[in-house]
């Protein structure tokens, strides 16, 4: 007996087709999707539906924590797995919104495409083709929400979009990608430990700003983030989490009135907690009342903490919450 699949298409460019004003745009739905891949119904009985039909950069927190509702009924029901089709631009932010909101074991996985629809060696059909293998397969179980392009398969807190236009976009720079699909057969080499799930309610995630710090930032964005409503902040600092020495004090004056995350602009790799002394340095801020965001980019650090602090938590929820990603 086949494994049932609930897929829910967002939009991006894997559902773009030439628009009437020029460009691509989003275009088609699940059914188009799945009628371009008879091999689907190979794989699984599949319930496709088409929630939203737009460009990634317009999805919301909101928009994910309905489709994170969406999934958990599914799961309820039976159904074995989940797929969510959309545009590579916020991927990885809404596979890790996803990882943090969907609880259980039964796989999540995301896809979508680097190519429109229409374009010669459109990735689309062959992506969407095993994300539904993956989200199908037994051995995908308890390992969080997935990311599958290029055949490759990605833990949602490892995976980022590091190329603008190659279908090899998606890495996992820190670690590499958990396994592979090969032979129409997902093939995991290695697995990873889930990390916990926030249950929502009815509440929202929290408001809260990320600002990345640049050489000779004058501070006047600094300054400014208290007076502007966010719960909470993540400051994406230089190398392993630092900044220049005048911002040191500000930052130090807003942990006091919200959690203020400290993770870095780097590609990869952890924020350091004990290395460098200086003024601006992470054991400065760290002393100041920053609080660490371990391997998370600052994209991820500021879900986490939206998330956390949406669900009610305080200062020391935020830190306990990091504390699972050092």
């Amino acid at each position: 007996m086949k494994p049932r699949l609930l897929v829910l298409s967002l939009g991006g460019t894997i559902t773009m087709v030439p628009g009437a004003a020029g460009g691509i745009t989003p275009g088609l739905g699940a059914a188009e999707l799945f009628a371009a891949v008879p091999a689907l119904a190979e794989v699984a009985e599949i319930e496709a539906v088409s929630p939203l039909r737009v460009a990634s950069p317009s999805l919301t927190l909101a928009d994910l924590v309905a489709v994170a509702g969406r999934i958990d009924a599914a799961f309820a029901a039976d159904v074995a797995g989940a797929v969510v089709i959309q545009g590579t631009d916020t991927l990885e932010e809404s596979a890790f919104l996803l990882d943090l909101l969907v609880a259980g074991d039964r796989p999540v996985v995301l896809t979508g495409a680097m190519r429109g629809a229409d374009a010669p060696g459109a990735d689309g059909p062959a992506n969407l083709l095993a994300a539904a293998r993956v989200a199908a397969a037994p051995a995908a179980r308890a390992l969080g929400a997935l990311v599958v392009l290029n055949s490759d398969i990605h833990a949602a807190r490892f995976v980022q979009k590091s190329h603008t236009a190659l279908p090899s976009a998606f890495l996992s720079p820190l670690t590499g990608p958990l396994g592979a699909v090969i032979e129409g057969e997902p093939r995991f080499y290695v697995r990873v430990e889930r990390r916990p799930t926030y249950a929502l309610g009815d509440a929202e995630p929290a408001p809260v700003a990320l600002v990345r710090c640049p050489m000779g930032d004058d501070t006047r964005l600094l300054q400014a983030l208290g007076g502007l409503g966010y719960r909470g902040a993540v400051i994406e600092g230089m190398g392993a989490g630092h900044v220049h020495h005048d911002a040191a004090p500000l930052l130090g004056e807003l942990a006091q009135t919200m959690p203020v995350v400290l993770a870095s602009r780097v590609m990869t790799g952890p924020v350091f907690t004990r290395t460098y002394g200086y003024p601006g340095s992470e054991m400065d801020l760290l002393q100041r009342g920053l609080i660490a965001a371990g391997q998370l980019s600052g994209l991820k650090a500021r879900l986490l903490s939206s998330v956390v602090l949406g669900a009610g938590g305080d200062r020391a929820a935020v830190a306990a919450a990091f504390a699972a990603y050092a």
